[in-house]
């Protein structure tokens, strides 16, 4: 079912190849001293972390670096990359801390993987999550990292006895002192030109969005602190200066997002393309309703706009009420007026005349306004991949066939500017622009 999306690059795009045999050496030997197993597999691809979904599959663990969930292993063969996506990411926060720390340590990491692999964790403070109140200890994640041989240990070794030999009495008639410091100057090189000590390991975690408990965001450095949870199940006892408001409510959650500052009706916005993003929702919400339709053509991404629009006329009460909202708004700004009253949260197409405010937590907010507006498959995509997922195996193969077609052409995936003029100033972390390939990455 999700072949095409792979074959498409629009999942698991852009994973790193490792085909050659150093390289594959070099990966099983930090494997085998994270997790004590190695791979049989003679390429394999991999992502940001270095996980591979063929050793996951191999070793039948899709968890083998994550565990626990926690505290995420990792393995870099190459600042390449760098450029690819995290799968399975438990922490909203874990790609930007893998990315920071190896940007951060770009030139000492560089040299470590001349000779072989790095190999580390992300260590939060607590090992393993049992309720919804340990998520807020974790307030920092420290990056532990060496390679399979320790030459981060041998490095700081060695630093401590040249620093020794230069400030020490006599030291310089210790043989065997000495000797050491060659043998670990052959290993490391010359530190005092090339030094290995990583720059930076410690990275703060605020606001983020986690899959435990079914899934759950939690803002708490914001004036009005809240925990967003969809699990009832999972029970949410009251945690001191931290509301718990149910996803499933969306009046709770948009007076949360307005409280703070977090959201922005889309008429405000003056980076915007109010009009071709209003116009874009509404031949999503066409092609919602003509997806299932026995009378609509077979190849609906083939289809013009006007074409589109009087094929649904024939299915106007299979719209949903969202449609009439975004079309009046439409009419406004066409006319270059704001509408007279936006929607409350009660009602039906509210949440589509919003945008994530110009704030740090951007990125997450838009990931929020993606559960309220799910018949906007781009934002769906581009700002919540598990629900995308978990919904296009829902839909009908007419709307996939739909879906794969208009992602696979669409400019906000690969074009900044394209990026603005639906969320504003500023990228997101990006990954470079998928494209069609087993596993979706090809080099441009």
């Amino acid at each position: 079912m999700m072949k095409r999306l792979i074959e498409a690059g629009l999942m698991f795009g852009n994973l790193i190849e490792v085909s050659s045999p150093t390289m594959v050496s070099r990966y099983n030997a930090a494997l085998e001293k994270l997790i004590g197993k190695r791979t049989a597999l003679e390429e394999f691809h991999i992502d940001l972390s270095g996980f591979s979904p063929e050793i996951g599959d191999e070793l039948d663990d899709i968890r083998y670096l994550n565990p626990e969930g926690c505290n995420r292993m990792f393995i870099l063969l190459s600042l390449d990359q760098l450029r690819a996506p995290l799968l399975n990411a438990q922490f909203s926060t874990m790609r930007s801390v893998l990315r920071n720390f190896f940007q951060d340590n770009s030139k000492e990491l560089m040299a470590l993987t001349v000779r072989e692999a790095v190999l580390g964790e992300l260590v939060h403070s607590m090992w393993r999550i049992k309720t919804p109140a340990d998520l807020l200890e974790l307030r920092s994640v420290e990056v532990e990292a060496n390679t399979a041989t320790d030459r981060l240990g041998d490095a700081d070794k060695l630093a401590r006895l040249i620093e020794a030999f230069r400030t020490g009495e006599d030291v310089w008639q210790d043989d065997a002192e000495i000797d050491e410091m060659i043998r670990l100057a052959g290993r490391v090189g010359d530190i005092g030109r090339n030094p290995v000590h990583l720059a930076r390991t410690s990275y703060k975690q605020g606001n983020f969005y986690t899959n435990y408990f079914g899934g759950l965001y939690l803002f708490r450095n914001i004036p009005y602190p809240a925990m967003l949870y969809r699990d009832v199940a999972a029970g949410f006892p009251k945690i001191d200066g931290v509301e718990t408001k149910n996803l499933a409510n969306p009046v709770d959650v948009w007076h949360f997002l307005q409280l703070n500052g977090l959201i922005t009706p889309i008429f405000e916005a003056a980076d915007l393309d109010v009009k071709g993003l209003l116009r874009q929702r509404l031949d999503f919400m066409l092609v919602n309703a003509l997806a299932d339709q026995p009378d609509a053509p077979t190849e609906l991404a083939r289809l013009s706009r006007p074409d589109l629009r009087r094929i649904a006329l024939r299915h106007i009460r299979e719209l949903p009420p969202e449609f009439d909202v975004i079309a009046q708004a439409l009419r406004a700004a066409e006319e270059g007026i704001k509408p007279r009253r936006l929607p409350g949260p009660a009602e039906p197409g509210c949440f589509y005349l919003y945008r994530a405010a110009q704030q740090p937590d951007r990125d997450l907010v838009n990931q929020i306004l993606s559960e309220f507006t799910p018949l906007d498959i781009r934002q769906l995509f581009l700002c919540n991949k598990p629900a995308f997922y978990n919904a296009y195996q829902g839909w009908s193969e007419r709307k996939q066939d739909y879906v794969v077609e208009f992602l696979s052409r669409d400019e906000a995936l690969r074009d900044d500017d394209a990026w603005e003029e639906l969320f504003g100033d500023g990228t997101p972390e990006a990954e470079e622009a998928p494209a069609a390939g087993p596993w979706g990455a090809v080099p441009r």
